[in-house]
């Protein structure tokens, strides 16, 4: 099971693997058009959202809060294709997860599932 926290933690986790891999990611250079800067644009688009994340207060814990927060930080620094993709997909894991006070492997499928459908 996943709380609210842990949903942040391992969020704000990815989004410093995007940074890190950002020139990875900008070499492959194909998807959804090959100009050489989805991991930018990636990598400022949840940074906005970590951003977000980062200005809840201590009392703003709860899955919604912190999908809230996600799903209008990312979609705020959209930047690109790429980034309003990735955007579209926080968005759509959030519409599954946020009214849940813990997550469990099947809830997380279908929130991948969601997403997936929504970007």
């Amino acid at each position: 099971m996943i709380n609210g926290i842990q949903l942040r933690d391992a969020f704000v986790s990815g989004a410093n693997n995007i940074f890190n891999y950002r020139q990875q990611v900008d070499a492959l250079n194909v998807f959804p058009v090959p100009d050489g800067d989805t991991g930018t644009n990636m990598t400022l688009t949840i940074k906005s959202a970590v951003a977000e994340v980062g200005n809840l207060d201590e009392a703003s814990r709860t899955m919604r809060d912190i999908c809230k927060a996600i799903s209008s930080g990312s979609l705020r620094g959209a930047r690109g294709n790429s980034g309003v993709i990735l955007s579209q997909l926080l968005r759509g894991f959030g519409k599954v997860v946020r009214d849940k006070d813990t997550i469990t492997v099947k809830e997380t499928a279908d929130a991948v599932a969601r997403a997936v459908e929504t970007a």
